[in-house]
């Protein structure tokens, strides 16, 4: 497996790897090996031709500068929104139309079923709406009081 010497991006945006006998990756990709259960832990960098260069036993342990960057890369390329608030749910039993705040903005769901709510342990829920997206409950204990009773309903 290749040591990281060094992350940056190129001038076509693209990340590159520097590894300990100086050869240079470019379009380095990150890829999450645990997105759900682990994210901060496990992260291979995967060139351009699909092999792992590059493993991180967690994210938090890189200096500033790579870590910023994969944190930067890693967002772009997932596409679950954060819940942050539940607005408003239309009834309490099930289909039910969902208002939510995300980090990417207010949306509306259906949810079809209670067991479109899956537990992932620590307080994290993931939600899946009718259109097939998933959406991220952080922690379900830090919720405002009110997004806590509504989601309560359901669980």
């Amino acid at each position: 497996m290749t040591t990281i010497q060094s992350l940056s991006r190129n001038a076509f945006g693209l990340l590159e790897l520097v590894d300990a006998q100086g050869q240079r990756h470019e379009g380095v990709t990150p890829v999450r090996a645990h997105p759900l259960s682990a994210p901060e832990e496990g992260i291979a960098l995967v060139g351009s031709d699909g092999h792992e260069l590059a493993w991180i036993d967690r994210l938090d342990q890189l200096p500033a500068a790579p870590q910023a960057l994969l944190r930067e890369e890693l967002a772009g390329r997932e596409l679950t929104p954060v819940v942050q608030r539940l607005l408003a749910v239309s009834t309490f039993s099930t289909p039910s139309q969902w208002t939510v705040e995300t980090d990417r903005g207010t949306t509306d769901f259906i949810l079809k079923s209670e067991e479109d709510i899956r537990r992932l342990g620590d307080g994290r829920l993931l939600i899946a709406g009718s259109h097939g997206l998933h959406y991220l409950v952080a922690d379900r204990f830090a919720l405002d009081r009110h997004s806590r009773k509504l989601l309560e309903r359901f669980l």
